[in-house]
C-alpha cells in the first residue's frame, strides 16, 4: 500500500478497464470544486501536475495526486478510494462505466 492512498479491488478493476480504453490515467483528489471532494479520473495529458501538487502514491499503477496545501489543511490523511453506482457528476472518466469514485479516510486502512 502506498503511504497516503489505497484502493478497493473494485476500484482497481474499473481503473484497469478505463486505462485499456483511454490510455495512461491519473487520479486527482478534488477539493470541493466541480466534483465536490471526489477523486477525478483523467488521462495523464488532461491535467498538468503543478509544482504544488503532491503524489500520494499509486493505485493499480495509476498515480494519485492532491494539492499540497489542501492535503496539509485536511491533516494529511490516508485515503481509500472506492467505487459506487451512479455516474460521476462532472467530467471524470468513470462516469462512462455508470459509476463514480468516492474517497474516505479510514482509521486503519488495509492493504
Amino acid at each position: 500500500m502506498a503511504a497516503g492512498v489505497h484502493a478497493t479491488a473494485a476500484t482497481i478493476e474499473v481503473l484497469r478497464r478505463l486505462e485499456a480504453a483511454h490510455g495512461p490515467l491519473l487520479l486527482f483528489q478534488s477539493g470541493g470544486c466541480c466534483d465536490g471532494t471526489h477523486p477525478l479520473c483523467l488521462t495523464r495529458d488532461e491535467l498538468p501536475i503543478a509544482p504544488s501538487d503532491v503524489c500520494l502514491g499509486e493505485v493499480g499503477g495509476i498515480p494519485v495526486y492532491i494539492d499540497a496545501e489542501q492535503y496539509d489543511r485536511w491533516g494529511r490523511p490516508r485515503f481509500e478510494i472506492d467505487v459506487a453506482p451512479g455516474s460521476a457528476d462532472g467530467f471524470s472518466l468513470e462516469g462512462s462505466e455508470g459509476v463514480h469514485f468516492v474517497t474516505s479516510t479510514p482509521a486503519n486502512p488495509t492493504s
